[in-house]
This record gives C-alpha cells, structure tokens and sequence, in this order.
C-alpha cells in the first residue's frame, strides 16, 4: 500500500503562537538558537498505484478540507519506502 503525505505549515507572514511557545521552551531548556513553527502533518494510505492523477486529487483534498488556505500553506508528496522506514 502506497503512502502519501500532505504538509500544512502556516504562511510565513501568519503568526505562529505554538511555534513561539515551544521556542520559548526548548530555550529555557538550554537548546538555544533553534526556531520552530508548529503545522500539521496528514498521512494518506492509497489503494493501488500513486498517479499523478491520485496526487492531484489529494491536492483537491488538501486544499479542500486539510489545509486553510487562507493562513497556510502546503505539500504533497509521495512517502518512499526509505521515508517509511526511517519513520519507524
């Protein structure tokens, strides 16, 4: 089975209070000089092949209902078995 992976990430220019929140946090833990923005990460089992009539229509999905497109932005990709792997 073929996995696909949409990523929602806000807008740079869209303020990010999780993001600033966990920043703040691995600061005062001693991590310093690292920046984070919080998004969202949806993953996607596919029945048979991944065309790129398959990814287009989960791009539909995503711009849709994963993603508010108005604050942010995203990707699709299809996971590779190595992706899959090294997420195990």
């Amino acid at each position: 089975m073929a996995r696909v992976v949409v990523d929602v990430m806000p807008k740079p220019e869209i303020l990010d209070p999780q993001g600033k929140a966990v920043t703040g946090a691995l600061q005062r833990l001693g991590f310093d000089g690292l920046t984070v923005r919080q998004g969202k990460r949806f993953e996607i089992e596919v029945d048979g092949d991944v065309t790129e009539d398959r990814l287009e229509e989960i791009r539909k999905a995503a711009d849709t209902l994963l993603a508010n497109t108005v604050i942010e932005s995203f990707t699709v990709r299809e996971e590779t078995v190595a992706d899959q792997a090294a997420n195990r």
